[in-house]
């Protein structure tokens, strides 16, 4: 019998084990529980890294994705995946010191740390196989805002308007731009209270912008400072609540944020989309590490700020789901949930704490310390894990705090004993959805805990996927790029029919603008019988080569904002322009071509699935649909294995009942029934079973096996009634395994005909009518060359 189980069949989470008597067995734990939420606290060199990145690994290999806030650096340690367990593999990344203080050289100590991971592994009822799970299982990717050592990502772009549902919520939307205003105006050390001006006038600006759908980029926002699109605040007007003089001041302080070359790499990179950070295109669940242990505290609460908000806007899109559909884990919470002030992360962590677990979303936050968190978080956490604490006032509050989360139903002594004596790596464990506390150590992480891991380390991790991103980027560079600035010409008379913009993107002494055309409209899509009534707009820029002789709309390009210049600045030189762009005539004829062009192309793109009878809504993308789709799929999953813990559960109970009256006959005889290894397998295959069919009397059974162990004798042990209980006994084991392999089995067809995979999308396309394209406009823009 093997001493290795693959816990994922059964939809649970293997991490650490229990002592229960004489028997080390599995501590797993339902991946649903993780619904309620869950705070992992304890002090450094308590073990909550390790606890915290064996949840993640778990997630990973059920194919729950996670997007991983991390202000050290050591979850980046969860791309430390060695199975083949290798000294050379561990070289690279193992410190010269460290080995100099083991006496050893790097390869040697490499080698010995192998073979560490490779004994904790096999001691804890793992092996390399395993770890190659994990590296196969999901995509891992580490973010760097801010920087370029791992995979980019843009925040100017992500000031999106909000979803429908958070509009039609007056105040979620409130407090959403109430943090991102102040997480602004903390970037410029500015008074970032809701009451401020500074406040007021910047959150009119979102407000104004959002509720009429429009995102908002923080070029924008700094230009809208100096002439924002209203001229009331409240009952005075704007010159009187904030003069110009003043508004301009604060509008040059955050300019001068994004005028600093280094902001060049906030604006570069992958858009900040949750729907993109949770799956790849074949389906497999991303793991996104979010890495900013490189930015000063403004930035990092910035940062944090931001993407929560990000996920509050996503997660209201969604539907509900009683499945574990992502999870948000934040490594160090301090700071970002006080109990005590309001910081701009404090208020989406607490939406997100109250509502995530209704869209499938479950919390993990880690902490060195109790008082960290808030209480009102406290009490929407389903899970305490609990490792050593530094003071008698911190084990007071985690008791305070464990107290007023299960209605005063624990015994604060016991506990405080408990916190009292814990070793390394060994916690308390309070779940909600089970009774009473237990005591467990941590299973040996499949990931190697290096620690943080530096920006050099970062690049060599990400190195393929920087590589590719940087080919891509290279391959899409425009060609008309190159362009020689001996051409440039006096501004070219254009039509007064034809509105000029202007792109400026430095601050030199003289602007060598490129021409292109801006083609925009409206379209209007409908479908009563699919429930489709949608106003979109259609903007996009073409480059005017001054050779061309007709547009070519097929070689459009993205606007790269929907804001420029109305005023063009001083030494501005200019390129040739095609002759007919100066035509009223020819431009006419432009606007006909771009309406025809619209209307042979343009098209709303729904997607479905039959089988699981699921149709996009109209303003759902194929990310958020297949993330739907998932969900549905994970339901799907869900039903079924309930079904089959009904189904089996009186089998069970049956052998449980067989086997503690076997046991107690044994006990009664004092003889020993099996070796101690297969007491072991016994006790841990109980333990298993239990978690699956969410048994109280796992512990009973276990410790009946510990019992029934001790105190044999070989005389004794030849009767012929105690050999006739101890093939019983084997004959029931051997039953309860067949059952738990049958369970193994028939989970594994469940999962296999419930992969995505095999719920292929179809796309419905819905065309607009002639009448339905409106407000077609033509616009010159000039953007300079750099």
């Amino acid at each position: 019998m093997s001493n290795t189980f693959d816990y994922e069949k059964l939809k649970l989470f293997y991490i650490g084990k229990e002592k229960i008597n004489e028997n080390y067995v599995p501590l797993v734990y339902k991946n649903k529980d993780l619904l309620t939420h869950a705070a992992i606290i304890g002090m450094t060199g308590s073990g909550k890294t390790g606890l915290g990145i064996s949840l993640l690994e778990e997630a990973a290999i059920d194919n729950i994705p996670s997007i991983i806030i991390d202000p050290k650096g050591d979850m980046t340690n969860l791309l430390l995946t060695f199975p083949n367990l290798n000294g050379s593999d561990f070289e690279p990344w193992i410190e010269e010191q460290d080995a100099i203080n083991n006496g050893l050289n790097v390869k040697d100590f490499a080698q010995k740390t192998a073979d560490l991971w490779k004994n904790g592994l096999e001691k804890d009822f793992q092996s390399a196989n395993r770890v190659e799970k994990l590296k196969n299982s999901a995509d891992f990717t580490i973010y760097t805002p801010g920087s370029n050592a791992g995979v980019q990502i843009s925040i100017l772009s992500s000031f999106k308007a909000p979803s429908k549902e958070v509009l039609e919520d007056n105040d979620l939307l409130v407090s959403l731009i109430n943090s991102t205003v102040s997480s602004i105006l903390s970037l410029i050390d500015e008074k970032n209270d809701s009451s401020s001006k500074e406040s007021i006038l910047i959150s009119s600006i979102f407000m104004n912008y959002f509720l009429e759908g429009k995102d908002l980029s923080l070029e924008e926002l700094i230009t809208l400072i100096v002439t924002p699109p209203f001229s009331k605040i409240g009952i005075f007007d704007l010159e009187t609540f904030f003069a110009q003089a003043d508004r301009l001041k604060l509008a040059l302080k955050l300019n001068t944020i994004i005028a600093n070359p280094a902001f060049k790499t906030w604006i570069e990179g992958e858009t900040l989309d949750i729907s993109n950070l949770l799956y790849d295109e074949s389906g497999k669940a991303k793991v996104s590490i979010f890495s900013i242990a490189h930015l000063n505290d403004s930035q990092r609460m910035f940062f944090v700020s931001l993407l929560l908000n990000q996920m509050v806007s996503w997660m209201r899109r969604q539907e509900g789901t009683t499945s574990l559909k992502a999870l948000l884990y934040m490594d160090e919470i301090f700071g970002y949930f006080p109990p005590n002030s309001n910081p701009p992360s404090k208020l989406p962590m607490l939406t997100l704490l109250k509502q995530a677990r209704s869209f499938g979303i479950g919390i993990i936050l880690s902490t060195q310390n109790p008082v960290d968190i808030d209480y009102k978080g406290l009490a929407n956490i389903g899970t305490w894990f609990i490792g050593r604490l530094q003071t008698k006032q911190d084990k007071e509050k985690v008791i305070d705090g464990l107290s007023s989360t299960n209605e005063g139903n624990l015994d604060k002594n016991e506990i405080m004993n408990l916190l009292s004596n814990l070793e390394k790596r060994n916690f308390i464990l309070k779940n909600i959805n089970e009774d009473g506390i237990k005591l467990f150590q941590t299973r040996w992480a499949l990931s190697y805990l290096k620690g943080p891991i530096p920006k050099e380390g970062i690049k060599k991790l990400m190195a393929e996927k920087l590589n590719s991103s940087s080919k891509k980027e290279q391959k899409n560079e425009e060609s008309h790029t190159l362009i020689n600035i001996e051409k440039s010409i006096p501004k070219p008379i254009i039509p007064n029919n034809l509105s000029q913009k202007y792109h400026y993107s430095s601050q030199n002494s003289a602007y060598y603008l490129q021409p292109y055309l801006i083609c925009s409209c409206d379209i209007h899509y409908v479908n009563a019988s699919k429930d489709i009534d949608l106003k979109t707009n259609e903007s996009f820029k073409i480059y005017l080569d001054e050779t061309i002789k007709e547009i070519n709309f097929d070689e459009k390009e993205e606007l790269e904002s929907n804001f420029y210049d109305t005023k063009e600045k001083a030494n501005s030189f200019y390129y040739e322009i095609p002759s007919f762009i100066q035509n009223e005539r020819e431009l006419k004829s432009i606007e006909k071509s771009f309406a025809d062009y619209v209307y042979r192309n343009s098209k709303l793109t729904l997607y479905k699935n039959d089988a699981l009878k699921i149709t996009s809504k109209q303003d759902e993308s194929l990310s958020d649909f297949k993330i739907r789709l998932q969900d549905r799929l994970n339901e799907k999953i869900d039903l079924e294995v309930e079904k089959l813990q009904e189904r089996f559960k009186k089998e069970n109970d049956s052998f449980e009942k067989k086997l503690n009256s076997l046991y107690e006959k044994l006990q009664r005889e004092q003889q020993q029934a099996t070796s101690t290894t297969t007491d072991t397998i016994i006790a841990i295959g109980t333990s298993i079973l239990g978690a699956f069919f969410g048994r109280s009397s796992t512990a009973t059974t276990i410790g009946k096996v510990a019992t029934s162990a001790k105190g044999a004798t070989k005389i004794l042990k030849e009767k012929n009634d105690v050999k006739q209980v101890e093939n019983e006994i084997n004959q029931l084991q051997e039953q309860k395994e067949s059952l738990k392999t049958l369970l193994e089995n028939e989970i594994e067809k469940i999962n296999s005909s419930n992969l995505s995979s095999n719920y292929p999308v179809e796309e419905i396309f819905i065309k607009p009518k002639r009448s339905d394209i409106y407000n077609i406009k033509l616009e010159l823009l000039w953007k300079e060359q750099l």
